[in-house]
C-alpha cells in the first residue's frame, strides 16, 4: 500500500465517510474546516489517484471519486508502522506507554481485561 500522507487521509476519511463524492463537495467536507482551496483539495486527490488509493469515474458529466482502499487496510498499516518505527514492531511496550502516561477508566480496564481474557480462551 502507497504511504498516504496526513493531508491526503483527511480526503480519504471523508470518502470512507460518505462515499463517492465530486472534488467540489470534499472542498466542502474536508477543505473548509483545513482552510485548503479548491487548488489544494485536487492536488491531494491527483496525488491519491497516482498512489492508486482512489478511482475516479463520471457521472451525469461529473467526476466522482471513491476509495480504493479499505479503511480497516489503511488502520492497520498505520498502525503497524507506528508499533514498528517506536516500539520495535512489540505491542507490550506500546500499552505500556500508554498506560503509564494517562490514567484509564474503570470502562477501559475492564475492557481490556475481557480482550485479554477472550485470547487466553482462544489459545492464542
Amino acid at each position: 500500500m502507497a504511504r498516504i500522507s496526513a493531508a491526503e487521509s483527511q480526503i480519504m476519511e471523508a470518502l470512507w465517510r460518505r462515499g463517492p463524492l465530486g472534488a467540489e463537495e470534499i472542498v466542502a467536507e474536508v477543505g473548509v474546516a483545513q482552510g485548503w482551496g479548491d487548488a489544494t483539495v485536487k492536488t491531494l486527490i491527483n496525488r491519491l489517484l497516482k498512489k492508486r488509493a482512489l478511482s475516479s469515474e463520471r457521472v451525469e458529466g461529473r467526476t466522482r471519486y471513491r476509495p480504493l482502499i479499505e479503511r480497516a487496510d489503511y488502520v492497520t498499516e498505520e498502525s503497524q508502522g507506528l508499533l514498528d518505527r517506536l516500539f520495535g514492531g512489540e505491542l507490550t511496550p506500546l500499552v505500556t506507554h500508554w498506560v503509564r502516561r494517562r490514567a484509564l477508566s474503570a470502562d477501559e480496564i475492564a475492557r481490556l481485561k475481557r480482550l485479554i481474557a477472550d485470547l487466553d480462551d482462544d489459545g492464542r
